[in-house]
């Protein structure tokens, strides 16, 4: 049961009444009988909260800062009029920022043997799998006195996906890859190194791409056009450990990783190749693979939701192990981790000439844009010191980048902002060359 806000100012009124006019305990008991009476009289009367019936329907899935809505059926199956406040409780992380708990609540009448339906708005600012809390039914009387409280549990799961906000990124991309492909309609030697076709010599074409045979068998010159490789395999390795909590700006290296993972997982599936994703710290984190190209992103982007970084050190010995067994004969590795020293020299630079020797390993890594500001800093002692901590942070890095081309590991690092599209490059390139 509760009282109202009705109730409370009567009682004071008839207090201040009966302490001017009649002190008394008969004075008080003449005031409040009547109203104790009409809270007994109004909560009988008021809708019962245990028969009510629960629905939802609405969204199941959100990108990260985007909005989504949640819909509440509320049945009542009694004969009685349901005059209500009903509070649809949702997590803190999901609710708009401006007016966290004003969307949950709702003021409703239900007459009996309706249904009325309720909209809850979320703005979720986290990613993962979030469920609602209880939903709190405040049921009051025709007098508004009095009211009947109850709970029921209304199951849903609302999933926040990555924000992929990189996809800009992919329309440029993609004209890159149609031009290695050879599909415009530039006169240039497609670049790649798989055979597509014969075509009519025509001035500035590579002349070591004649094909003399098919020459000598026409009355003009002919050359050949490539394509680069396609049904490639690429494995996407991502580091969950304690090194991808780290923020960089107002962000975790995690979620910038996952960023450049759904860019280059968009492309490579666009360009025929198979993807697939491994996120490791101690253990298997998800997994996607197998699948094909229209179900890929999606996959991939439903794995990457609920992934948080695990505070544990992450076991490069098992992450290996566990890269080789998902990976074919040959692969293009990309290694989404640290480029931190003591993390790369202690843990991967042991176990790398076994991922180098079967595959072709690329590291992919999030630059902290603060250290650069750092490098720049000047007019002041204490900017000067700065200065010197940030290039000597910078010439760390590049020591232990240049450490791992030394074993023949394509090296990316860059800012949360440059990663995607800078990895997407270095796939780009790859392919180009050949080496995939």
């Amino acid at each position: 049961m509760a009282l109202t806000g009705r109730t409370a100012l009567i009682a004071s009124l008839g207090a201040l009444v009966t302490g001017l006019l009649t002190p008394s305990a008969t004075g008080l008991l003449l005031v409040n009988l009547p109203l104790l009476l009409a809270i007994l009289g109004d909560l009988a009367l008021a809708a019962p909260v245990r028969t009510l019936r629960f629905t939802r329907s609405g969204d199941t899935s959100v990108r990260l800062g985007e909005q989504a809505s949640v819909d509440l059926t509320i049945t009542n199956p009694q004969g009685r009029r349901l005059r209500a406040l009903v509070r649809d409780a949702w997590p803190p992380s999901v609710l708009p920022p401006h007016a966290p708990t004003a969307g949950t609540r709702h003021r409703l009448t239900v007459p009996g043997g309706e249904q009325r339906r309720v909209t809850t708005l979320l703005r979720p600012t986290r990613r993962g799998d979030r469920a609602p809390g209880r939903v709190t039914v405040r049921s009051y009387g025709p007098l508004g006195l009095a009211a009947r409280q109850g709970h029921h549990h209304v199951a849903w799961r609302l999933r926040v996906l990555p924000p992929f906000p990189s996809r800009r990124h992919l329309p440029a991309k993609l004209a890159r890859l149609r031009e290695l492909d050879g599909r415009t309609s530039l006169l240039t030697r497609g670049e790649g190194t798989e055979f597509d076709s014969l075509r009519a010599y025509v001035p500035g074409d590579d002349t070591r791409s004649i094909d003399w045979r098919a020459t000598a068998r026409q009355s003009s010159v002919a050359v050949r056009t490539w394509r680069p490789e396609r049904n490639r395999h690429i494995l996407l390795v991502l580091d969950t450990g304690r090194t991808s909590a780290g923020r960089v700006g107002d962000i975790p290296r995690l979620d910038a990783a996952m960023d450049a993972a759904l860019l280059l997982t968009a492309l490579a599936g666009r360009a025929g190749d198979q993807v697939g994703l491994l996120a490791y710290d101690r253990r298997i984190r998800a997994s996607v693979q197998g699948r094909t190209a229209g179900d890929l992103l999606p996959a991939v982007v439903g794995a990457l939701a609920p992934l948080e970084p695990e505070l544990v050190e992450t076991d490069s010995h098992g992450m290996a192990a566990a890269a080789l067994r998902t990976a074919p004969r040959h692969a293009l590795i990309v290694l989404l981790t640290t480029l931190d020293a003591a993390p790369i020299e202690e843990g991967l630079l042991p176990v790398l000439p076994r991922l180098t020797h079967r595959h072709t390993v690329l590291l992919a890594a999030v630059a902290d844009p603060h250290v650069q500001q750092m490098v720049e800093a000047r007019g002041s002692a204490e900017a000067v010191y700065q200065a010197a901590a940030g290039t000597r942070a910078q010439a760390e890095r590049t020591r232990t980048a240049d450490r791992l081309r030394r074993h023949g590991v394509t090296v990316v690092d860059a800012t949360p902002a440059d990663l995607a599209p800078a990895l997407a490059d270095a796939y780009l390139a790859l392919k180009a060359a050949g080496r995939l």
